[in-house]
């Protein structure tokens, strides 16, 4: 693997650009709050795919699809970040969070079971949480009965995060927004019945939630008990993507404390709710969700006024 590039904030994010095999670039990304130390929780944002063939209607790694990493590509990723911080692989943090999420639909590639698989023989990793989000495409099967399998084996009792991006609960929406086939809501909850046992954290239902996208709390208790899930609201981060296809943010970034019609009936309804703003100055660095640093160089409109100063951020960088 080679770093073409890097660009960020030490006490935020920083977002790696790297070439890896014959012509794959990947991104990947390491992130922490500014108000909890490193050693008390750090992220890793680690790609799995060279682009993603799902193109989702907010995301900016759809543009190109060039294949499915190998394990050695993947952990090439998560070993740069490791080793450049903990040399000796001994990764000395309280919660050290892997996504498997920067570029690509995970269930795509089985070579990150293999990673799960492997991944505390490779490093001495005491508060290890890998965390997949997926939208679980129709044909994934073998990948999720391994996860099963892994998940029991390896990470019970509250060391994994499941999520599945489901974005709205109107069926015609949702396969707009993720155009591809997948996993309806009854095939999900069948799922979840066994992949969640007593003292695993819930699994998320998660919407990047777009004005006109609604969330209708009687449909999701007619398949998700809020005993097994929660419900995660994000924003629809500034992407191309997301301006091309017209999809505005139902959850101002900027406003974390607003009160949200959709969040109070999901909570009337016995679901905990996690509204996940975040960082607002990780949409400049360009380390969100669905944000391709990639694609935001060579696009010679930006996308907005936050867009704007992470457009002039890449571009008068040294």
């Amino acid at each position: 693997m080679r770093i073409i590039d890097a660009v960020g904030r030490e006490n935020i994010a920083t977002v790696y650009v790297a070439q890896v095999g014959e012509g794959k670039l990947v991104e990947f990304a390491e992130s922490c709050q500014p108000s909890i130390p490193r050693d008390k929780k750090w992220v890793l944002i680690i790609s799995v795919l060279s682009g993603c063939p799902v193109r989702c209607l907010m995301c900016d790694a759809g543009d190109s699809f060039k294949g499915a990493l190998s394990r050695e590509e993947i952990f090439a990723q998560i070993d740069y970040l490791v080793r450049k911080r903990f040399p000796d692989g001994d990764v000395a943090v309280e919660k050290f969070k892997i996504q498997f999420a920067r570029m690509g639909e995970p269930a795509l590639n089985p070579a990150v079971i293999d990673v799960l698989e492997e991944m505390q023989d490779r490093y001495r990793v005491p508060g290890f949480l890998p965390s997949i989000s997926t939208v679980a495409p129709v044909g994934t099967d073998a990948f999720f009965e391994r996860l099963v399998d892994v998940k029991r084996r390896l990470y019970s009792r509250g060391r994994f995060q499941l999520q599945f991006s489901i974005h709205t609960t109107d069926q015609a929406l949702r396969d707009r927004i993720i155009p591809i086939r997948k996993w309806d809501f009854p095939r999900i909850a069948r799922y979840v019945d066994r992949f969640y046992q007593s003292g695993d954290q819930k699994v998320s239902l998660n919407f990047a939630l777009a004005r006109g996208m609604p969330v209708d709390s009687h449909a999701l208790l007619k398949h998700f008990s809020p005993e097994k899930f929660l419900v995660k609201i994000t924003p629809i981060n500034p992407t191309h993507r997301a301006q091309e296809n017209n999809l505005c943010s139902y959850v101002d970034a900027d406003a974390e404390h607003r009160d949200y019609q959709c969040v109070d009936d999901l909570r009337a309804a016995g679901y905990r709710v996690i509204l996940n703003i975040g960082e607002v100055e990780e949409n400049r660095i360009g380390s969100n969700c669905g944000q391709y640093v990639m694609r935001h160089l060579r696009s010679p409109v930006p996308v907005g006024e936050n867009e704007q100063r992470g457009y002039e951020y890449w571009r008068a960088r040294p």
